[in-house]
Order: C-alpha cells, then sequence, then structure tokens
C-alpha cells in the first residue's frame, strides 16, 4: 500500500505537474518558499498536503492543514491560497484532482446509496486522509510514467478515489452535490449559471428557474452554502475574469471593465481593488513581475 512517503517521492519527481497533462485534472505542486495569498476561483475538488503546510480561505471558511490532510470542495467558489510552510529543505508538496458532479452522480445511482445527505455546513472541509484514498491517490499518480495504462485504468482509479471520498467523514457533503433534488446541487445548477452568465444582469426569475427553488429559498440557501448573496458572488466571478483578461495581454482597464459586465471603469477599478489589494495597472505590473 502507498505510504505517504511513497506520494512524497512521487510528488518530488512529478513537480509541476497540471491539469492538462496525460492523467486531465490531476495536479502536483511543489514550492521552496512559503507565498503571498493568492485569489482564485477553486473548481470542485480535493487536494492532499504531503510536506509542508497551507491556508486556505472559501466561502468565509479557513483552514490551516498540512502532512495527511485532505482539503474537499464541493462547488466552484471564490478562494484565498497560501503555502505557509516551506523551504528548500522541506518544500511544499501537494497534490490535487478535479472533482465532477456528474461523476458523483453516477456513482451514487450505481450504488443505490440511501445514506443520509445531511452535511457540514459550507461546500470545504478539511479531514486527514485514509490510507486507502492515499493509496487509490498514489496508484493514480504513477500513471503518469506509464501513459499507455492512462485510458483503461485512470476511470477506474478516479472511481475508487471518489468512492474512499463519498464514504470518508465528509461524504455527505458530496453526496448532496449528486443527489438531484439536494440543496447543494441546486445551488450548484444556480453558480454555473452565474459562471456562464457572468457578464450579464442577474435574473431572479432564471435563477429561479435554473435552480428549482423560489428566489427567497435560494438567496438564503445560496448564502447559507457559500456567505455570499447570488449577486456577490458574480461580482467575485467577474473581478477574476478580469484579471485573468488582464494578465493574458495588455488589453485596455476600461475595456476589460465593460467586457466583464462593468458600466463604470470608475466603479470596475474601485471594487478591484478592495477585492485584490491593488488598482488593475499596479495588480498588473506585480504579476508580470513575478513571472519575469
Amino acid at each position: 500500500m502507498m505510504s505517504l512517503d511513497d506520494l512524497k517521492d512521487l510528488a518530488r519527481r512529478h513537480a509541476g505537474t497540471g491539469p492538462d497533462c496525460a492523467v486531465p485534472g490531476l495536479r502536483v505542486h511543489s514550492r521552496t518558499a512559503p507565498s503571498e495569498p493568492v485569489c482564485g476561483i477553486e473548481e470542485p475538488a480535493f487536494a492532499v498536503i504531503l510536506q509542508g503546510r497551507k491556508r486556505t480561505t472559501v466561502a468565509g471558511r479557513t483552514f490551516e492543514y498540512g502532512p495527511g490532510d485532505c482539503l474537499i470542495v464541493s462547488l466552484s467558489m471564490p478562494s484565498v491560497g497560501q503555502v505557509i510552510g516551506a523551504s528548500e529543505d522541506e518544500p511544499y508538496l501537494g497534490i490535487g484532482l478535479t472533482l465532477r458532479p456528474a461523476d458523483i452522480a453516477g456513482l451514487l445511482l450505481e450504488a443505490d446509496s440511501e445514506a443520509c445527505l445531511q452535511a457540514d455546513a459550507g461546500p470545504s472541509a478539511v479531514h486527514a486522509a485514509s490510507p486507502q484514498l492515499l493509496d487509490a491517490l498514489g496508484r493514480l499518480v504513477t500513471l503518469l510514467d506509464r501513459p499507455e495504462d492512462v485510458r483503461i485504468l485512470r476511470p477506474l482509479l478516479e472511481r475508487e478515489i471518489l468512492w474512499r471520498l463519498l464514504n470518508g467523514p465528509h461524504g455527505p457533503m458530496l453526496r448532496e452535490v449528486g443527489s438531484v433534488d439536494s440543496r447543494a446541487s441546486r445551488i450548484g445548477r444556480a453558480i454555473r449559471w452565474l459562471q456562464q452568465h457572468y457578464a450579464e444582469t442577474v435574473s431572479t426569475q432564471q435563477l429561479e428557474t435554473v435552480s428549482g427553488m423560489s428566489a427567497s429559498t435560494l438567496f438564503r440557501h445560496f448564502k447559507e452554502f457559500t456567505s455570499m448573496s447570488p449577486l456577490q458572488y458574480q461580482k467575485q466571478i467577474r473581478l477574476h475574469e478580469a484579471r485573468a483578461r488582464l494578465a493574458a495581454s495588455s488589453r485596455d482597464v476600461a475595456a476589460v471593465a465593460y467586457q466583464v459586465g462593468y458600466e463604470s471603469p470608475s466603479q470596475f477599478t474601485r471594487e478591484y481593488t478592495r477585492m485584490f489589494g491593488r488598482p488593475p495597472r499596479d495588480d498588473l505590473k506585480r504579476m508580470r513581475e513575478q513571472v519575469a
């Protein structure tokens, strides 16, 4: 059975592996120094820390976790992550894997599960990874050394990993995402609509239709799960998209503001500064200096 030390060796060899590698959705991270807080959109995923420590804030909840700990994020959420424990002698090492709600739903249907769906509040949680989960994850990472095995073995190993998570301490949280009529699933549908229509004016009627909830029920549960309203969520999506567009090109700030749905460049600049700590041009300059 794969141990934490075995996974560390794998992570050292495959550090820098991203989601577009031979095993799509798999990421292997390594850092030799602590990082500054990094804002982003956390897709449904789980990550295991092998060495070092990290602090992550999702939906108003902050988690600090270290070797052998597993972070699960069940809904697509704005997040702030920071590596707080890393050095040349003991670099930060972590492995992450994207989770797909459709796969969760299919596995639950096949298992004919009748487990309780009452989940912890919020779309994220941290717990100690079981030996069985670490073993399955290690066998998935070894596919990077054997690309010819990926097509056959990757689906089997990802199903095993998902099954271990579903039957772990925070399995009910994931089961809610895979249950069509659960609150988490309905909120997830609203979140996906907001991501796809971030530049448009939010339509309460459209959100009601997408989620299958009344406006009052949707807003209450959305706030409960994400610690923000649908409008606040959409604003964060807009700002993250604007930041990505600015980083990818030298587009004019005002043009980007209009593209992501803002009618006022000055309002965009104020909200961008509040979100990322610097005005767009200063933030862009800093990001480019870090890459150089």
